[in-house]
């Protein structure tokens, strides 16, 4: 067995050496030297690609990869996915509130399940605020009832899973991607590791409000048509309710000559308009999405990947990988691109 783990850095140069130690230390309990350990750097504006770069120096397991810009947490984790060798694969932030250690329970329980996917689903939250605790637990309830399929409530993208599952992973083509529901979606045998979070390391959140609010946003939209079933269902109500009122003024007029309650009327019509906003701006969330998927531009870009040395598990002559300390690929996603590899100077 031949481990990937796959870390997305943003900005995370206080917490990653430690990270780094942490992770390491579980990789080799339960696999020896046979583990890479990618760092993303997703655009970092601190010193978290030095860092990288200096952890590449004293340690072989290590790769190096750096976007071309930030393109966010779940863009930044395909980009690794698509860089993996191994034959299991172990994603994971590097904020230390996903324990390491729990790599080799989780591997047990992958082969004594027989399972393609063991998640992370978290038991209790460290940490956190009681707002970001209940807005989360209210998120999941909501996307487990408006979605057809199956996404485990109380999961990050912790876990570690197949390779076949990362490869399918990474030729999905959606630009705003939902990682834990393209993995429920893909199916197989998926299986919960309940554990208890940590709060964070060092530094601050990457996802404050906004950001989630647009996180949230992203996961319904790209799992559930509720949102313009919802528009029609109330299109639908207030065409009803239109209708009597309708009826209702034409009755008046024909027994007192006037049509009564124009305030209300007003206030009516400003509802309705107000619905009619509603419903377009839920109709330009999808169409934005679609015009987006259209241009068919990389999901991302990656400028760099630094490796050192020979895998202990590869094929390849010694000689065309160690001919230089570090190595270089210089890409964009997709398969066929993945095979331009170029030596860096020493």
């Amino acid at each position: 067995m031949f481990l990937s783990i796959v870390v997305p850095c943003y900005n995370e140069e206080e917490g990653l050496r430690e990270f780094h130690r942490q992770m390491v230390s579980a990789a080799r309990a339960l696999c020896g030297a046979k583990f890479e350990l990618i760092l993303v750097d997703d655009g970092s504006t601190d010193n978290t690609w030095k860092i990288i770069n200096e952890l590449l120096a004293e340690d072989r397991n290590v790769v190096a990869v750096r976007l071309a810009r930030n393109h966010g947490h779940q863009l930044a984790l395909t980009a690794g996915l698509s860089t993996v060798r191994g034959d299991l694969v172990l994603v994971i932030d590097a904020d230390l509130q996903d324990p390491p250690e729990l790599l080799t329970p989780m591997y047990e329980m992958m082969v004594r399940e027989g399972a393609d996917v063991v998640y992370g689903m978290r038991r209790s939250r460290a940490g956190e605020t009681r707002f970001k605790k209940q807005s989360a637990e209210a998120f999941y309830r909501l996307l487990a009832k408006v979605t057809r399929v199956q996404i485990p409530v109380d999961t990050g993208d912790f876990r570690l899973m197949s390779r076949r599952i990362s490869d399918q992973l990474v030729q999905m083509p959606e630009h705003d991607r939902f990682i834990r529901g393209m993995v429920a979606w893909l199916g197989y045998k998926q299986v919960a590791y309940e554990y208890d979070r940590h709060p964070r390391f060092a530094g601050t959140t990457k996802y404050p409000l906004m950001k989630m609010i647009g996180f949230a946003a992203d996961a319904l939209i790209s799992f559930s048509m509720v949102p313009l079933r919802i528009a029609t269902y109330v299109g639908a109500l207030l065409t009803t309710l239109l209708t009597f009122v309708g009826i209702a003024a034409v009755i008046g007029w024909v027994f007192s000559g006037t049509v009564p309650g124009w305030t209300s009327l007003t206030l009516l019509v400003v509802m309705i308009s107000s619905v009619q906003l509603l419903v377009l701006g839920l109709m330009g969330e999808y169409i934005g999405r679609i015009y987006i998927q259209s241009k068919n531009r990389p999901l991302f870009l990656i400028s760099h990947i630094h490796r050192r040395g020979r895998l202990p598990h590869s094929a390849e002559p010694a000689s065309d990988l160690e001919r230089a300390p570090f190595r270089t690929l210089l890409a964009q996603s997709g398969p066929e691109a993945r095979g331009q590899v170029h030596d860096e100077v020493p």
